[in-house]
């Protein structure tokens, strides 16, 4: 049986102040760590969280860590950097660091957050040498982030967990669960910072094909709205300049 997968957007970072997007790889701000107090004391399943995903830049890391450090210290579960959940553009706020740097600040991250957990358990092997390239699955274009999405829901799928948490990125997010009935086009998703939504796979999802459906919603799923497409394709393949916010969260 697939497993439930519960999403989370990260919280606040130093970037979502001012549309400060020339930052790279920004942490989280002290708001943002509030933030992930306030979903660590409601989240009502962390004795079901088998695993912790979490794209490998810092604001998602912290953001683990923060929600989870008491899981992750009572239960010293797997916490594991999914390069496929990372955000969208090209844009430095969006562009994580090299993997031996990731390999070297992520340990200290989680540690900070989460002190009395056994790093080893990190799990940081999927972060590639071209994890944060921008160019083939992780390229900057609609096409290759439908594909990355796509990939990584045949992937969670496969999971032998029964509760995953995942914790990605605003724009990234609504690629994942292919609805856009949220989105708000002024901030680029319709998640909330530190937003947590509970997520079940469709009856005719297999290892190939694998669709996502929130539990519980009683909104009617959306695919992108008209004029969408033209606004994404200028926001993630054009140049560095940002005119709006759009999908760089």
């Amino acid at each position: 049986m697939p497993p439930r997968i519960h999403i989370i957007r990260h919280a606040q970072g130093e970037h979502n102040i001012n549309d400060a997007h020339h930052l790279r790889d920004p942490l989280l701000t002290a708001i943002g760590k509030h933030q992930c107090q306030d979903l660590a004391e409601t989240f009502p399943f962390h004795n079901d969280i088998s695993i912790i995903l979490a794209s490998p830049l810092k604001r998602t890391i912290q953001t683990a860590a923060y929600v989870f450090s008491s899981t992750l210290e009572k239960r010293q579960i797997p916490l594991l950097l999914a390069p496929m959940a990372q955000e969208i553009s090209h844009l430095p706020c969006d562009l994580g660091y090299e993997r031996e740097i990731v390999l070297e600040e992520g340990p200290k991250l989680v540690t900070q957050a989460a002190p009395g957990y056994d790093v080893a358990k990190l799990d940081m092997s999927l972060v590639g040498d071209d994890w944060n390239a921008k160019k083939g699955i992780y390229a900057a274009t609609v096409s290759a982030v439908r594909q990355r999405a796509f990939q990584l829901r045949a992937w969670l799928y496969q999971r032998p967990e029964k509760h995953v948490a995942l914790v990605s990125h605003g724009g990234f997010l609504h690629y994942l669960i292919e609805d856009w009935s949220s989105y708000d086009i002024s901030r680029g998703t319709g998640f909330s910072n530190c937003e947590w939504r509970q997520y079940e796979f469709t009856r005719d999802s297999n290892g190939r094909e694998a669709h996502l459906t929130e539990s519980g919603s009683t909104r009617e799923k959306q695919d992108m709205p008209a004029g969408v497409d033209a606004h994404i394709i200028h926001e993630i393949e054009g140049v560095e300049k940002v005119r709006c916010v759009g999908l760089v969260v």
